[in-house]
């Protein structure tokens, strides 16, 4: 069961699927575990032959109230390419089953999951033909706040990470944390020992007040987060995102006087000094694209994948 699925990064001793190390639970932050447990990004990949329908056994738990927030509905959502096939809504259980029909008997789908349920997969049955893992792609991984996440795309499948992952033809990996993702050495560690052949970084909006930083204390933590990924990582391509815009906050200073201008500046030049590629943040969208003010809708997160993958495919 475990071979269809992807975009994991650790495993839970019962089987759940996990985004941040169990066995260093306890040098992370609560609200970092929290979103850890939220299996963002997390789907099956699979290749069928002769398959009219997937039939998938679950488990799922009811949104926790930050996830309340995320207002589209649960849902599986079956990909061929990048269009959807087909959608079953999801519900709080302890033995539900999805079925999702098949737009041909024959190919690779993916399935994204209903994340804010944190469901855990039993089984997938086809009835009749086969299903078999998708071939293994190069493992991408993106880390981040709450718009790594996903947060205010209409599905999983539309945040960006997502959508530059098909573009790219990787296995995305995302260790996007809302609420979090202020550069913690301990989750850099975590990420330094990860197997990966691409990494992302985007955080720094939540540095703004949660809790504030100094954009002298940003650009050290930066500068300290990207040395220890590159002790793990000395030679793949890293590029790192600056933050996005924000109205609230970009020409607002915080309690130690820093505006997130000044925090994008501060994430910049400390990735200006590494051996990393840089994509500024505050040019790819404007206000408009975003949903709440802070969180993009699914036409920014779009905008956003499309800046990246061309960023990473300039790395070659």
């Amino acid at each position: 069961m475990k071979d269809l699925l992807r975009g994991i990064s650790w495993w839970s001793e019962d089987g759940h699927p996990l985004r941040a190390d169990p066995a260093d639970r306890d040098r992370l932050p609560a609200d970092t575990w929290s979103r850890a447990l939220v299996p963002a990004g997390v789907r099956l990949e699979v290749r069928c032959r002769g398959v009219d329908r997937l039939r998938i056994r679950y488990a799922a738990s009811a949104p926790s109230p930050t996830d309340a927030y995320r207002r589209s509905a649960p849902v599986f959502t079956l990909l061929s390419g990048d269009d959807v096939a087909a959608e079953t809504a999801a519900h709080p259980t302890d033995d539900g089953t999805a079925v999702l029909e098949l737009p041909s008997p024959d190919g690779e789908f993916t399935v994204h999951l209903p994340e804010t349920l944190r469901p855990v997969i039993h089984a997938v049955d086809a009835g009749t033909g086969t299903v078999e893992p998708a071939p293994r792609r190069p493992r991408w991984l993106v880390h981040g706040d709450s718009i790594v996440e996903g947060w205010a795309a209409s599905r999983p499948h539309l945040a960006w990470p997502a959508l530059a992952g098909r573009a790219l033809g990787v296995d995305t990996v995302n260790v996007g944390y809302a609420g979090a993702a202020r550069g913690e050495l301990a989750s850099a560690e975590q990420l330094a020992a990860l197997d990966a052949d691409l990494i992302t970084v985007a955080f720094g909006t939540n540095c703004w007040a949660r809790p504030p930083h100094s954009a002298a204390l940003l650009h050290e933590t930066v500068r300290a987060f990207l040395t220890v990924l590159r002790q793990g990582h000395p030679h793949i391509p890293l590029l790192v995102v600056s933050p996005v815009v924000r109205p609230d906050a970009d020409a607002t200073p915080n309690r130690l006087g820093a505006t997130l201008t000044d925090l994008r500046a501060a994430v910049e030049y400390a990735a200006a000094a590494q051996d990393v590629a840089l994509l500024p943040g505050g040019g790819l969208l404007d206000a408009a694209q975003l949903a709440d003010g802070v969180h993009p809708g699914d036409g920014g997160h779009a905008r956003l994948a499309e800046a990246v993958v061309t960023a990473l495919r300039k790395l070659g």
